[in-house]
């Protein structure tokens, strides 16, 4: 809203769609439904946190983004942020291994390594977790596409370390329908796609029950233009799709549902984003236990990780994004996250540098060792602007889903493209906003430095070498291992596939022999094929 609007005295409306009044009091909190769904930390419906003392008995895990070039490099960085504080690992992957293709691959051509690490075989996570120590430092994978052969291969990697899977913590994103949504890296078609996510989830409930398959990531959909509502109510829509999936092969709700977890967005107005999650513990929490009948209390927690807002970060005046990623790192932990991954001021250039991702380790360490973030649960809790928000954002995102239902369900409406479209208009309606000066965007549209700046910004190289590295390292593995052995692995996949059985329990065999990404995807391909995007206009 521009500043012309606001002083004219026109409504003040947040991105969500519910108009904020200049003013609350107790009453607006009762008309908006009251302080009955509020709750204590650490009870249903964990509005106010999913634990009782919440950062005061255990700080949020800190979890930077990161991984580049090959598996050596990206372990120096790994063993870099452990050394400065950071308590979790969250691994980036290049594109090829994003979309299932081996680094030596025709499609894999100038993109090896370029946007994360490399991955083709279990050798390369045998040097990227090297000296890790994977009891004390848990895991997160950021992968979709290809998730059932990168959470094979961590849980492989384990094993062979000595480690005891059954209680090996760690967490997967393997959220294949927001990739249709916001991001495209996707390989097969909904059905099977969804079918694989459910192949994982049921194979860790009974192998390694500790292991988080799924983290149902509505963050890449806020990112595609979604409102901070509609990222909610996609996810939990998304989140029940995969539960239906499981539920009807026989497991109980209470044997998965409290691995689920979720990775939300925190750019934009900051009690609009802090509600957003209070809204979306509790609706969460109503879901799991109203719809699904679960018994367990954790089965209902709305375990998440949240920091990051790429999209609110400007390439004008990056220093500035310093400043919005403090902000962001606030968001979350008045928001109650259990784990933070802060985005780094120079992301809208680069892949980020040491230094730069020391400063976003440094803004949570400080909210916790000097800003009196983990003194007391939920500070905000009781204001009544705050809690006349939570109860709106909430009947909203409520309606939201309602809409999806009506429409015939997550599913249809992402084979169709129909969700595609519409956060893509609302992806172009907003940019014209920002073009405009109607949103405003500091740095952007308002206080521009119009003369021509240094920027002071250090690019990440693309190296041809590194590519080059990858597959020979790739060649070697192929030459040590057993053909036959692999041979055998990959038909096994294709016959349970063609079985419509799970999958999962092949491709653990299959990267044990040493089988690479994108084999176990060509076998896959070639029963469920590949995804065709519908274009609608």
């Amino acid at each position: 809203m521009s500043d012309r609007q606001r002083s004219a005295g026109r409504p003040v409306v947040n991105e969500s769609g519910i108009e904020i009044g200049p003013l609350y009091t107790a009453d607006d909190v009762e008309k908006s439904g009251g302080f009955g769904f509020i709750g204590e930390p650490g009870s249903y419906p964990f509005v106010r946190g999913i634990h009782p003392m919440m950062y005061r008995q255990r700080p949020y895990t800190m979890r930077q983004y990161t991984g580049f070039g090959n598996p050596q490099d990206t372990n120096q960085r790994f063993k870099y942020l452990i050394a400065n504080g950071q308590t979790g690992l969250n691994v980036a992957f290049d594109l090829p291994t994003q979309c299932g293709f081996d680094s030596d691959d025709a499609m894999s051509f100038g993109e090896v390594g370029r946007v994360g690490m490399a991955v083709d075989t279990l050798k390369d996570f045998e040097i990227a977790f090297d000296g890790i120590d994977l009891d004390k430092i848990t895991v997160s994978l950021t992968i979709n596409g290809a998730a059932p052969q990168l959470i094979a291969m961590y849980l492989a990697m384990a094993e062979k370390r000595g480690y005891d899977v059954k209680q090996l913590r760690g967490t997967a994103q393997n959220d294949i329908l927001k990739e249709f949504i916001g991001r495209g890296t996707w390989i097969y078609p909904v059905e099977p796609s969804v079918k694989l996510v459910g192949d994982t989830i049921e194979y860790c409930a009974e192998h390694a029950p500790k292991y988080s398959p799924v983290s149902v990531c509505g963050y890449h959909i806020r990112e595609s233009g979604a409102t901070p509502v509609q990222e909610m109510a996609f996810a939990f829509c998304i989140a029940k799709a995969y539960a239906d999936e499981v539920l009807a092969r026989g497991l109980d709700i209470d044997e998965f549902a409290g691995r689920l977890s979720f990775n939300f967005n925190v750019f934009g107005n900051i009690f609009e984003q802090v509600c957003k999650f209070r809204a979306g513990r509790g609706l969460w929490a109503k879901i799991v236990k109203e719809h699904y009948g679960a018994k367990r209390p954790d089965s209902a927690w709305l375990r998440m990780i949240a920091g990051g807002g790429g999209g609110g970060l400007t390439f004008e005046q990056p220093e500035i994004n310093i400043v919005r990623g403090a902000y962001y790192a606030l968001i979350a932990a008045l928001g109650g996250a259990q784990t933070m991954a802060l985005c780094c001021y120079d992301e809208a250039y680069t892949i980020p540098t040491e230094y730069a991702q020391r400063i976003s380790l440094r803004t949570m360490q400080l909210l916790v060792e000097e800003m009196g973030l983990a003194e007391t649960v939920d500070p905000l809790g009781g204001s009544w602007y705050v809690e006349t928000l939570t109860n709106q954002m909430r009947q909203t995102m409520e309606k939201t889903m309602a809409d999806v239902e009506s429409q015939g369900g997550i599913k249809r409406l992402v084979a169709s493209g129909l969700i595609q479209a519409q956060v893509s208009a609302q992806a172009y309606k907003m940019q014209r906003a920002i073009e405009a000066g109607e949103f405003p965007k500091v740095g952007v549209n308002r206080y521009r430095v119009e003369e021509t700046e240094e920027v002071d910004v250090k690019m990440h190289p693309y190296s041809a070498e590194d590519t080059r590295r990858q597959i020979a390292s790739l060649d070697e593995a192929r030459k040590a291992r057993n053909g036959n052995a692999v041979g055998a692995a990959l038909e096994q996949i294709r016959s349970a596939a063609e079985r419509a059985q799970n999958v999962m329990p092949a491709i653990v065999e299959a990267v044990k022999a040493y089988a690479s990404v994108g084999e176990i995807t060509n076998e896959l391909v070639s029963v469920y094929g590949r995804y065709r995007e519908p274009i609608r206009f």
